[in-house]
């Protein structure tokens, strides 16, 4: 965050919590398009607006997000006449820097700063949906967050130890070819 960003109580109280708990996988949840975002969010040239700006991991996040958009009925139809029917040549995907740039948002931070990789699904094109559409929106979205849930069991996993067998907390990981290390949790 830039220098003299006021940043929230419960943002802080969140941002607390991901540094605390190893967290791997994570989504929020938006309304006011039909779409599944991935990082980064905010354009590596601020002034350029709608510019794909991907992270070291953009394989893996556009792998993510398509789990997600495949499984999502509505997301994965093929009419351009629908709400988020602009993205459908997209795959119901797209990075979030190429749609709108913005700094601040908590798909970077994670990604920049925890384990934690972060997609934005947009759950549909009402920003704010009227109470009798939410059970439609929930059930629109239920296999597609199951899907996306069971990512979290892709990738490298195990236990990083010393030569006693004693897990090694703060151990950095990394990846050749990709330029953005994890660290091991407790």
């Amino acid at each position: 965050f830039s220098p003299g960003f006021q940043v929230a109580p419960e943002t802080k109280a969140v941002m607390k919590w991901l540094r605390s708990i190893p967290f791997v996988l994570s989504a929020s949840l938006h309304g006011g398009e039909l779409v599944v975002t991935y990082p980064y969010d905010y354009s590596r040239h601020p002034m350029e607006e709608k510019m794909f700006s991907p992270t070291p991991d953009e394989k893996v996040f556009k792998m993510l997000a398509k789990a997600y958009a495949n499984a999502h009925p509505v997301i994965s139809d093929r009419s351009e006449l629908r709400c988020g029917g602009n993205f459908v040549k997209r795959g119901g995907i797209i990075n979030g820097a190429e749609w709108y740039s913005f700094t601040g948002g908590m798909a970077d931070f994670n990604y920049l700063h925890t384990n934690c990789f972060e997609v934005t699904v947009e759950v549909g094109c009402e920003k704010f949906p009227l109470e009798e559409e939410l059970f439609t929106i929930w059930h629109e979205n239920r296999d597609a967050l199951l899907n996306y849930m069971e990512m979290v069991h892709r990738g490298i996993k195990g236990i990083v130890s010393d030569k006693f067998g004693n897990p090694i907390k703060n151990a950095r990981i990394s990846v050749r070819g990709i330029r953005h290390d994890v660290t091991t949790g407790n």
